[in-house]
């Protein structure tokens, strides 16, 4: 019953936008208070969708995130186009979410005990805004991803002929892609990394099951790659000997907030995503 993934929320001691707009090109939308999260909020458009900048303001569940992890991705959000419709089926599992602003946020434990803080709103079609064309994908890191994927299928009623199962021999996890839609990038990354001594495998060593980075589709990935180098900010670029453009760039945890961002160009996705003939050559 999932659309979209249209947000990102991060935890951080002090909100900074900075780095979104200027490797990026977010564009402030405003600033207020989550009450539920007792948090003070900077929301940015980007993409299709937002990133909601999270700073404790009294006792709540971001203040107790952050003196847990430090900066982090905190939570995701996605889109419905039957809102009432995926509520009710919520409340037929006995799980009520917390209602605030016209959203809907689900906690870890509501969600299954995966580290899954999800907060879901009413699809509405935006132009997309900066340098990115829109997210679609947030990616967690489970004991279990057999296990994690069926149950986030049955709670958000997804249909799991959709899933994508996917196994990375390089950064060593097996897992499932839960694309809400055949033939739509939008998904969970559900992953159980298989190497503990890589820095996926520290990771969830060290934190246990939750979100470990996301990923946006970008026509402008040349442009964003060279804003990241100009700035001295970490980060890592995949490309074929001889080719120009990358086909992907992860700007990494130090520049936002705590989160690995990685970021594909156009149709690149599709390479890992079950549908490789839809990959359209590099320019």
């Amino acid at each position: 019953m999932l659309k979209s993934i249209d947000r990102l929320q991060l935890a951080a001691p002090t909100r900074l936008p900075d780095p979104w707009i200027s490797l990026l090109g977010a564009e402030l939308v405003g600033e207020d208070r989550v009450e539920y999260l007792a948090a003070k909020r900077t929301t940015l458009r980007l993409g299709q969708g937002y990133i909601e900048l999270l700073e404790p303001d009294g006792v709540g569940p971001i203040a107790e995130a952050v003196a847990e992890r430090g900066a982090h991705l905190f939570a995701s959000g996605a889109t419905t186009e039957d809102f009432d419709g995926l509520m009710a089926h919520l409340q037929s599992q006995d799980i009520t979410p917390i209602m605030e602003g016209g959203i809907a946020y689900l906690n870890e434990d509501q969600t299954g005990g995966f580290g899954l803080r999800l907060v879901i709103s009413k699809h509405v079609d935006l132009p997309s805004v900066g340098d990115i064309d829109f997210l679609y994908e947030t990616s967690l890191l489970v004991d279990d991803a057999e296990q994690a994927s069926a149950h986030i299928a049955k709670l958000l009623a997804l249909d799991a002929d959709n899933f994508v199962a996917i196994n990375s021999t390089r950064f060593e996890y097996t897992g499932y892609l839960t694309l809400f839609t055949a033939g739509v990038l939008h998904r969970f990354e559900i992953i159980a990394p298989s190497n503990p001594a890589n820095t996926m495998g520290r990771f969830h060593a060290r934190n246990g099951q939750g979100y470990y980075m996301c990923y946006a589709e970008t026509g402008e990935l040349l442009k964003i790659e060279q804003r990241v180098i100009d700035a001295e900010t970490g980060h890592t670029s995949q490309r074929p000997d001889g080719q120009k453009n990358p086909d992907v760039v992860f700007i990494h945890h130090t520049a936002l907030a705590g989160m690995m961002l990685g970021l594909s160009r156009r149709s690149q996705a599709w390479t890992w995503s079950g549908s490789l003939e839809r990959v359209e050559p590099a320019e």
